[in-house]
């Protein structure tokens, strides 16, 4: 239970000032409450009684009333400066703070957050973010790689990249793979729309259908793709795929096939199938192993993922693979090419940065 609290003694010059200051319509709001304070507190009435008079907080009242005390009117009319222990960005706190981010780890994650840094170095998360942003330091982040060990793979990616830096001329250069075990998926309830303040909501259960296989081949030069839907991705229906392509491509231009290492491309059918002197034309260029990066039909193949089969609802593999044959002539209507910038050179640096920092650590 609260002690009630003295009343204050006014003269009558600050009588004056603080009923003058408390009508003025000039007046800040908050200096007018907390000239009505006063003038209360000289009437003796309670502090929990002000603060609900005057909308302000009790601890606020008691603070005005001292500070009135202290200095009068004067005091209360100035803007009060809350006094903050900020500490202060040296070099050697910002070395202290990027040393623990990047060298330490807390006991209980795996990465520093502004805020956990912040408490363990007894800092502001202001002053932590701010040595972050200057140094470009996202704890938050990781990216993923795989090496090569290929033994030719620099003469492979030399190959590749040469062929989307400067194509051969009277030639078609296509990015051939397949995205098999497409499903045909069902949610096992309707999917409920979008509305406003909420997403699309689907069941995290579904049904299969079945699936099936689409092969791919990207053109280069202007991001036209040819693409089929077989049931299997075997040699037989890569062979399949093959007949499509000499069929379309006309008959007075090289083929210039970019493929991975999966075992159907390279397979004893493929290599019956290349030899009759009509299909010299056909030309196969191979990713380095572990590699598949550098097709640019993989990117193709990201985007009919994001935009189409992942959260699409398929009631059997023939409403699937018109799906994607609809979404293919969209697509066809206006292609776009992927634009590749990075030189061999530029490649082969990085993996090497990239194997000398692994030895390292």
């Amino acid at each position: 239970m609260f002690t009630p609290a003295a009343a204050v003694t006014l003269n009558p010059p600050q009588q004056q000032v603080l009923e003058s200051l408390a009508r003025a319509g000039t007046t800040p709001q908050l200096l007018a409450r907390k000239c009505r304070v006063i003038l209360l507190a000289s009437a003796g009435v309670p502090n929990n009684a002000i603060a609900q008079q005057t909308g302000l907080s009790r601890p606020t009242v008691i603070a005005t009333r001292a500070c009135f005390g202290r200095g009068g009117v004067d005091a209360i009319r100035q803007r009060q400066k809350r006094k903050r222990s900020r500490r202060v960005l040296t070099p050697e706190l910002e070395q202290r703070i990027l040393d623990t981010t990047l060298k330490t780890r807390p006991p209980d994650a795996t990465h520093w957050s502004v805020r956990t840094l912040a408490r363990h170095l007894g800092v502001t998360r202001t002053l932590v973010h701010g040595v972050w942003q200057r140094y470009d330091v996202q704890p938050h982040r990781v990216e993923r790689f795989k090496l090569s060990n290929d033994p030719r793979f620099e003469e492979k990616v030399r190959d590749v990249v040469g062929l989307y830096v400067d194509p051969p001329d009277r030639a078609l250069v296509l990015c051939v793979d397949e995205k098999s075990q497409i499903q045909a998926l069902d949610r096992t309830a309707p999917i409920l729309p979008l509305r406003p303040g909420l997403p699309e909501r689907q069941t995290h259960d579904y049904k299969r259908h079945g699936t099936t296989t689409l092969f791919a081949a990207f053109n280069i030069l202007n991001g036209k793709v040819i693409g089929s839907c077989l049931p299997r991705h075997r040699g037989k229906e890569f062979i399949r795929f093959l007949n499509q392509l000499e069929k379309e491509v006309p008959a007075d231009l090289d083929i210039h096939l970019i493929l991975d290492n999966y075992s159907t491309h390279k397979s004893a059918e493929v290599q019956r199938w290349l030899k009759p002197q009509k299909r010299r034309r056909f030309h196969f260029h191979f990713t380095p192993t572990s590699g598949s990066w550098l097709n640019q039909v993989e990117r193709w193949f990201g985007l009919i993922t994001d935009k189409m089969i992942r959260r699409g609802t398929f009631h059997s593999v023939d409403e699937l693979e018109r799906a994607i044959y609809a979404w293919l002539a969209t697509w066809n209507e206006k292609p776009k090419a992927f634009v590749w910038k990075a030189t061999a050179d530029v490649i082969l640096d990085k993996v090497r940065r990239c194997k000398e920092a692994i030895v390292k650590n």
